[in-house]
Order: structure tokens, then sequence, then C-alpha cells
């Protein structure tokens, strides 16, 4: 199978929207997501990517600029569950290229914000652009993955990694020199994903069309529903695990580097960029891996394996904490598409309310753990944050308590 790039890519979406329904994997549809879900995220990242700026111009204090993460992961935490659940009793196909329309706005009134209220405002349209891209952007992944579900969701937020990396990649060498102003020209980032994602509207707005009254058959793994309920509060207590500790860095990361080693903004943004980077890499195996191996044993892994290096990185030089924060983003990162797929799997008719549940509860712990977070270094240090960040993935045990899936057809 050939994979498009380019004008490849959207002329293929335009083509297979003729027969949206396929027996394979639909390379051109996710790839298509996977370059929205990265232009999406780039323009996401750029929030935090540009704290150290907006706290120095505004004078915030870090228990403000936990709020700002609040303010962007609240109405995508609060949203997402609501729109996955309606659009699995009605697809929207065109809700992506509305959501990425939200982004847009919030990214444009950022760029111009002169108050600490106008941040939060900014703030919080990029979070419901979020809210409505997410759950239908993983659903219609599912849909071109051709039964390869672990490496669709992998691949789809794969992207969204990669745009994460670069925002404080670019932040650092366009909008810390060029000022805030300098935000309005990732515009184009926008306004491209928008193009994309009409396209791949077009595609699955003719996918609807065409699927079956009846599918064959669903997914029966045996368990009792109060057993299902119970293996989601285990799923969403290992997301908390990990989101709560990925706030530590990627909103705190930066002030860390340049309290402790008196590293300039500029380095801080590009160890930043290393750790988003792995986290990107993390993403991209932990589905594939999962497809082959179960996903029971990826989250083993990926949320318990991390803590040895948790552990030491509060006490490591600069050169060690860089090195560390390589196998951290690695190692935990590869736990999101394992856990989002194993829950899909638990409740195969509820995709939609699966991905933004979890979704939404990554992003509110994410909000959550940057608020408290900022408040707890405003009261101790950053330093200590980190120190007590290190035993979260101790949580990470809870997943001997979830059960071996041998999904079959009913």
């Amino acid at each position: 199978m050939r994979i498009e790039t380019g004008r490849q890519v959207v002329g293929e979406i335009e083509g297979d929207s003729a027969k949206a329904k396929t027996s394979g994997t639909v390379v051109a549809i996710l790839v298509g997501l996977s370059v929205s879900h990265l232009l999406n995220d780039l323009i996401q990242s750029l929030i935090a990517a540009v704290y150290p700026l907006l706290k120095d111009t505004y004078a915030l204090t870090y228990a403000q600029i936990g709020l700002i993460t609040l303010a962007f992961q609240l109405t995508a935490s609060l949203l997402q569950p609501l729109i996955g659940t309606f659009t699995d009793r009605r697809p929207l196909p065109y809700s992506l290229a509305l959501g990425m329309g939200f982004s847009l706005a919030g990214l444009l009134l950022l760029s111009v914000a002169s108050h600490f209220s106008t941040i939060l405002c900014a703030a919080a349209l990029v979070g419901i652009g979020s809210s409505v891209f997410h759950p239908e952007a993983s659903r219609v992944a599912r849909i071109a993955s051709g039964g390869r579900h672990g490496m669709a969701q992998s691949f789809f937020q794969v992207g969204g990694n990669a745009g994460s990396a670069l925002g404080p990649l670019l932040a650092a060498f366009i909008v810390v020199p060029q000022g805030q102003g300098s935000i309005s020209w990732f515009s184009v980032a926008a306004i491209l994903a928008m193009v994309f994602l009409v396209r791949i509207g077009h595609w699955y707005r003719a996918h609807l069309a065409n699927r079956p009254k009846k599918t064959a058959g669903t997914l029966n793994t045996g368990l009792s529903r109060r057993r299902v309920a119970i293996t989601i509060a285990i799923l969403l207590c290992l997301v908390f695990s990990k989101n709560f500790y990925l706030a530590s860095l990627t909103s705190y990361y930066t002030f860390y580097l340049i309290d402790k080693f008196d590293v300039s903004v500029q380095a801080a943004q590009i160890y930043l960029f290393v750790f988003l980077g792995a986290v990107a890499v993390g993403t991209l195996v932990g589905g594939p891996i999962g497809d082959r191996i179960g996903f029971k044993a990826v989250i083993w892994v990926s949320i318990l394996g991390v803590l040895p290096f948790t552990l030491a990185l509060p006490y490591a030089s600069l050169s060690w904490t860089v090195v560390l924060t390589v196998p951290i983003g690695l190692v935990l990162a590869s736990a999101f598409s394992a856990i989002v797929v194993y829950a899909q799997e638990l409740v195969p008719s509820r995709v939609g309310s699966v991905a933004g549940l979890f979704f939404g509860f990554a992003f509110g712990m994410g909000a959550l753990g940057a608020a408290l977070l900022g408040w707890l270094a405003d009261q101790t240090s950053v330093g200590y944050v980190y120190r007590v960040c290190s035993f979260l993935p101790l949580i990470g045990l809870l997943t001997a308590f979830l059960p071996n899936l041998h999904a079959k057809k009913a």
C-alpha cells in the first residue's frame, strides 16, 4: 500500500468520497486527519509556548498561568463527551472544519489580547475548537482503519503530538523575537487545516450515505455492565496519572529549566521541543504495538515503566534532565492510544462517546493539573512540584485490575 503526500492526499480524499466504504485502511484519510491534527495542536500548543512572554508582558503569576491552561482545557474537557455522545447518534461530517474555525478565532484573539480576561477568552475559544475536533476525528480514523484500530489511533494522535512539539520551537524562533502579534501568522495553519477537513468531510458524508442500515454484529467482550464501568473508571485513573504528570512538563518545564539552570527562554523552548518530540514518537509506536501484543500490555509498560525516570528527574543536572525527558516522553505517551482503543473495544457501539470522554478527561486532568500545580509552585517552588509529581506513575499499578479482552463477533 502506498502512502500519498501533498496533492495526492487531497486528490485521493476527493476520489474516495465516491466509494466511501473500503475493506482496508484508507491511507489518504488517515494522512489528512494526522496532518490536520498536527496543525490543530500546533495552534493549541502556542498558548503554553508563549507563557513566558505573556508572564513577563502582563506580570502574571504562576496561578494565572494555570488559569489560562484551565480556560483552554476546561472548555475542551466539558464539551468533548457531550459532542461525542451527540455525534454517535447524529454524525456531523463537516463539524471537523467548524471546530478548526473556533481555533482560528481564538488564535487571532490571542494575537491582539491586551488584558488577562481577553487571554482567557482566546484560550477558551481554542478549547472549544478542540472539543469539536477530537471526538469526530477519532471516529473517522477508526472508520478508515481497516480493522487496525491501534495503528489508526496512533497515526491520528501522532499528528497532534508533532504539532505540540513544533509549537514551542516555532514560538522560540518566531513569537519570542517578533512579539505577541506574530501569533496571527499561524492563522495560515488553521486555514490549511480547514481545507483538508472540508475534503475529509466529503469522504465521511459519502461513507455515511453508503453504510449498511444494520451491522453484521457487535463486539462482545463477555463482561457485565458493572465490570465495564469499573474498567472505564480504572482507565480514567490511568489517564489522570499520565496527564497530571504531563501537565507539569508542558506548562512548567520551561520555568523549571530557567529557574534551576538559568537557561534562556529560547533554549528552554528548544529543550521542551526535545521532550515533546519524544512524546510524538511514543504516541506513534503505542497503537501498532498494541495491535500486535495487546493494549493491556502496552498500558502496563507505558504508565508504570516510566517511574524510575520520573523519580530521578528532580535531582538530575541540566544535561541529564534533558536526557531523562526523552524516555519519559517516549514511554508515557505510548499509553493514550492504547487506552482509547481498549476503551472503544469495551463499548464498540459508543465510539464517539468513548473518544469524547477520554480526550475530554485528558484535557480536564491537564487543566486541573496546570491550575493546581501552578498554585503549588507559587506556594513552594517549581522544583518541589517535580518532586511531588514524580510519584504519580505509581497509579499504573491499577492496570493489574484490567480484564484481558478477547472480543468476538456477536
